[in-house]
């Protein structure tokens, strides 16, 4: 079945820098668009940034574009995402996913930005 294992969250100060990986299993990883999410505490899950099968086109949400990165490397199953600059306001639980006939998440990483 279609899994992901999210790691790398945690607590970092404002201006600091954190990187999230997901391993993807179950199904063809290097045929689908893969997406990172973000829920903060009270709001709805958005997306943050998403990268096509080969990794030759990325999309971010304004808030993070120039501070965060998306890359994949498919021979490992693997998704990234680089955040830079973090601030306060990218507290939330992170998720990566795709669309396969539905949603499929994994069970998110924590990512705390404080002081």
């Amino acid at each position: 079945q279609v899994q992901f294992v999210e790691s790398g969250g945690g607590l970092v100060q404002p201006g600091g820098s954190l990187r999230l990986s997901c391993v993807a299993s179950g199904f063809a990883f290097s045929m689908y668009t893969m997406s990172w999410y973000r829920q903060a505490p009270g709001k709805e899950r958005e997306l943050v940034a998403d990268i096509t099968s080969a990794g030759g086109s990325s999309n971010y949400a304004d808030s993070v574009k120039g501070r965060f990165t998306i890359s994949r490397v498919n021979a490992k199953n693997t998704v990234y995402l680089q955040m830079n600059s973090l601030k306060t306001e990218d507290t939330a639980v992170y998720y990566c996913g795709t669309w396969k006939s539905r949603m499929y998440w994994g069970q998110g990483t924590q990512v705390t930005v404080s002081s």
